[in-house]
């Protein structure tokens, strides 16, 4: 049996309970300083509100306050499950209380921009742990096509663990894998993350034409909007495979769980294709975040507004082609501008 803590009782960190629990192992399921109603409810009824589901036998529930308990009775594995704008909040919860080498596991999906350079988000936590003197610490991540309300349902959901040091991936998903949950090992870290956040941006643009149909009077023969989805989310692999490359990862995870799984997935439902859904109505992102998403994290848009300036410079320096990355700029204008989201369709498929 193995102690597991996860920090952050949102959606997903809460159905993350369920792999490790259901495998026999003990998990403390920590809420940040905004999940207090949730965990107060997981205490006195099981139940996680948003998840509507009731936790395994072997999940205990700590409110932020008691973090340090929590870490303080040992574990062998930590999880952060808080959203991209909460790492920062993590990794400072972290470092004055992390003891060891304890092995960290991002569900939280994200990139972390420098004025040049886009970063990963485990060697983003790297770094900021290691102000605190920690070094050497181990933090990968875990990714693939998985909606938290299916998993916490039981529904066969398969994914991908990756570390860069070899023997991790191995370890832990020999750890998490049960009858319903399939994990499989990689060492293709930044690969395997950079497809997982990148997923939610160009869901935003993949999500475009069902706003647009909706918009337009019904064709006679009920035609759909099919093909420019197609389209645009074949586009969205071409780009996420050029990404992958110029931060160094293997180009094979795009064609993945962690790439075209997740994107697919994330395409069907969820925040980011709903934002794409009302920008392809006509609303710009103003709009969207006052009329439609005002209390939502909407993670591909939070990345839009990361990497937008820093992208600017990169092809403004000669170091990205930007003909090479036609979607990922109308997406960027869109949210970072404020500008209707206009699709480039003579410019896609064309580098």
């Amino acid at each position: 049996m193995t102690n597991i803590l996860i920090l952050g009782a949102g959606a997903m960190g809460t159905a993350f309970c369920f792999p490790p629990a259901d495998a026999g192992h003990t998990v403390r399921l920590v809420g940040t300083h905004l999940d207090a109603e949730w965990i107060e409810s997981v205490r006195k009824t099981g139940i996680h509100p948003k998840l509507k589901v009731k936790l395994p036998n072997g999940v205990s529930a700590f409110s932020h306050d008691q973090f340090g308990e929590a870490l303080g009775l040992g574990n062998e594995l930590i999880v952060l499950g808080v959203n991209s704008a909460g790492v920062p909040w993590a990794v400072e919860q972290l470092g004055p209380l992390l003891k060891g080498t304890t092995p960290i596991l991002m569900l939280t999906k994200g990139l972390h921009a420098q004025r040049d350079a886009i970063q990963i988000l485990p060697d983003a936590v790297r770094s900021g742990l290691a102000k605190y003197g920690i070094e050497k610490l181990a933090v990968g991540a875990i990714a693939g096509p998985c909606i938290a309300a299916e998993l916490a349902a039981g529904r066969d959901t398969t994914v991908v663990v990756a570390y860069a040091d070899a023997r991790l991936p191995e370890w832990i998903a020999h750890l998490l894998t049960t009858s319903h949950y399939h994990v499989r090992p990689s060492m293709d870290l930044v690969g395997v993350e950079v497809c997982a956040a990148l997923k939610n941006f160009y869901a935003l643009a993949v999500g475009c034409p069902s706003g647009l149909l909706a918009q337009q009077d019904p064709a006679a023969n009920r035609a759909q909007m099919h093909n420019p989805a197609a389209a645009l989310f074949t586009q969205a692999l071409l780009e996420m495979a050029r990404f992958v490359s110029f931060l160094g990862g293997d180009q094979k995870s795009v064609m993945g769980l962690a790439g075209a799984g997740d994107l697919y997935v994330t395409c069907q439902a969820g925040r980011n294709s709903r934002t794409g859904y009302f920008l392809g109505s006509g609303l710009r992102y103003s709009e969207v975040r006052a009329t439609h998403m005002a209390n939502e994290t909407v993670e591909g848009a939070e990345l839009a507004l990361v990497i937008g300036p820093v992208l600017e410079r990169l092809f403004s320096l000669g170091r990205l082609d930007p003909k090479a990355f036609p979607l990922a700029k109308a997406i960027t204008d869109a949210i970072c501008r404020d500008l209707s989201l206009r699709i480039p369709w003579t410019a896609l498929h064309q580098v």
